[in-house]
C-alpha cells in the first residue's frame, strides 16, 4: 500500500482490466475452434470482480479479480461430415462465442484500462508538483 491510495485504486483497476482483456482475447482466439463432443468444445470464460475496502481508508475501494470461470453456454452443434473432428453422426461442436459482443467488451475494457493509465499519470504529476512546492 502506498502513501497515496489513488495508486492502489488505479493499480487494482489496471490489473482487473488486464485480466478482462486476456479473457476476451482467449474467447476470440478460440471462437472458431471445434470439438468432437459438447464437452470437448471450448467454453467461453469470463472474469468475476469484487470490490474491497482499502485498508485504513474510508470510502475507498479497490477491485479484485474473484475468479475466471467458464460461461455456462451449450456448444453449438454443426453438421460437417467431412471435418476430421466430426463425430460418428457428422457433427462438430463449436463454442457459443459472439465475436461482436466480445469486441464491444474488448473496446470497453481497453477504454477502462486507458482511463486508469491516465489517472495514474495525473496522480504522479500532481504528486511531483506537490513535492516541488517547497523548492
Amino acid at each position: 500500500m502506498s502513501n497515496l491510495p489513488i495508486f492502489d485504486v488505479a493499480g487494482s483497476a489496471l490489473s482487473a482490466q488486464s485480466v478482462r482483456l486476456n479473457t476476451i482475447a482467449s474467447n476470440l482466439a478460440n471462437a472458431d475452434s471445434v470439438g468432437s463432443t459438447p464437452e470437448t468444445a471450448y467454453k467461453p470464460i469470463e472474469p468475476t470482480f469484487e470490490s474491497q475496502v482499502l485498508r485504513g481508508q474510508v470510502g475507498l475501494t479497490t477491485v479484485q479479480v474473484k475468479g475466471v470461470d467458464p460461461v455456462d453456454k451449450a456448444a453449438i452443434k454443426r453438421y460437417e461430415p467431412g471435418h476430421p473432428m466430426a463425430d460418428a453422426e457428422g457433427y462438430v461442436y463449436a463454442p457459443d462465442v459472439d465475436p461482436v459482443a466480445q469486441m464491444v467488451n474488448l473496446i470497453s475494457a481497453s477504454r477502462g484500462y486507458q482511463a486508469n493509465v491516465e489517472v495514474l499519470n495525473s496522480a504522479r504529476e500532481l504528486a511531483l508538483a506537490t513535492l516541488m512546492i517547497g523548492r
